[in-house]
């Protein structure tokens, strides 16, 4: 009997294209390098499904774009632009995601020049620091990108209140939009649709973009307690980020409870009023939350008590700097909140290793952030 000699080429190229699959980027790119069957296998669009592609602009490459074409690739960061956008926007025309975030020589005129007709693909557009960027931009980006569904526009400080007409009129598909550090934008941009915003500004959100699923009004002092009333009636919202709005407190935590909303992620890290009252509210009407963060509020053990009982699908817990947690608490979100994959402990100074070796035992842990270091499943306390 002869034996057949059994090798990874002797594969269809289906099967290697499923095993590729697997690998990181950098590894999918190297074994197409090995022999023509396996860059044709590693060419294969499933390889390279959701894989974001990023790019550094410098010079010409005209294989570039046909062979991220070829792979299916749809989604790409730009790190550093020194040639026109338009390049990107022709060399990929069914391009579904854009980030841009820190190109900081992207001008209106070079945005002008590659939005010149429909681009019905593209879902996701991030500006994030592009700070050279203005109205005259979102004018464009209405116009010409109306399925757009996720606008990031963070830290351009150069958009106004025109700007934000201009998104309200044009990009009815919109369900997440950042202007954080947007300083021009006020209560009257909102009304046509950040830290000048208040609750004026929430009414208007939750009349004109009442399909909105992603929030973030972190650092907005101007917005209180009664501007939840408003958010609350937002059914479709899945993640509110109130970070350090120092007027919120536990009456506005009780009137997102009390509302229609179905979130998965709350973040009120930093707000100075928020208490354990905010968690009995939270366990009565918010228990659908994954993602909750509280860190540095003035929450104690009793809070954790009136909360954990209630929160089963709870995966992430953010307590850093809740100096009132001790032990007792540790144990009640051990016993109790036994689907958290990771919990933030930094600067909770009254717990001990006893309080850790309970928290460690948690079955679906993954990281355990303790300030300078974490501590992961190979880590844990035996």
């Amino acid at each position: 009997m002869f034996e057949i000699e059994t090798h990874i080429s002797c594969l269809f190229p289906e099967i290697l294209a499923i095993i590729f699959s697997y690998l990181d980027v950098k590894d999918k790119g190297r074994v197409a390098q090995v022999c023509t069957a396996w860059r044709d296998a590693s060419y294969h669009k499933s390889v390279w499904r959701g894989v974001e592609a990023k790019l550094h602009l410098r010079r010409a490459n005209p294989s570039l774009f046909p062979s991220l074409q070829t792979r299916g690739i749809k989604k790409v960061q730009i790190l550093s632009l020194r040639r026109s956008l338009s390049y990107v926007i022709q060399g990929m025309p069914h391009i579904e995601s854009l980030n841009l975030c820190g190109c900081f020589n992207l001008t209106d005129n070079g945005l002008g020049h590659a939005f010149v007709q429909d681009i019905p693909s593209l879902r996701l557009l991030n500006l994030s620091l592009c700070k050279q960027i203005t109205d005259s931009s979102l004018g464009r980006i209405a116009q010409y990108l109306k399925n757009l569904e996720a606008l990031d526009l963070g830290g351009c400080s150069n958009i106004t209140n025109t700007g934000l007409l201009l998104i309200a009129w044009g990009l009815h598909k919109l369900k997440s939009l950042n202007l954080r550090s947007c300083r021009h934008v006020s209560d009257v941009g909102i009304g046509h649709d950040c830290q000048k915003l208040t609750d004026l500004s929430l009414k208007h959100v939750s009349k004109g973009l009442n399909k909105l699923k992603v929030l973030n009004l972190s650092f907005c002092g101007g917005i209180s307690d009664a501007g939840m009333i408003h958010l609350s009636h937002m059914a479709h919202l899945c993640s509110l980020n109130l970070r350090s709005c120092d007027n919120i407190s536990d009456t506005g935590i009780m009137h997102l409870a009390m509302g229609s909303l179905q979130l998965s992620g709350l973040d009120v890290s930093f707000c100075d009023k928020i208490g354990d009252q905010s968690l009995a509210y939270i366990a009565q009407g918010l228990y659908q939350l994954k993602s909750l963060s509280l860190c540095s509020c003035h929450i104690s053990d009793d809070g954790i008590n009136r909360m954990v009982r209630q929160m089963h699908e709870l995966k992430t817990l953010n307590i850093g700097q809740c100096v009132r947690i001790t032990d007792k608490g540790l144990e009640l979100i051990a016993d109790h909140l036994t689907q958290l994959t990771g919990i933030d402990l930094y600067g909770c100074t009254k717990i001990t290793k006893r309080g850790l070796e309970r928290i460690t035992q948690l079955p679906c842990l993954k990281v355990l952030n303790l300030g300078l270091w974490q501590m992961t499943d190979s880590d844990r306390v035996r």
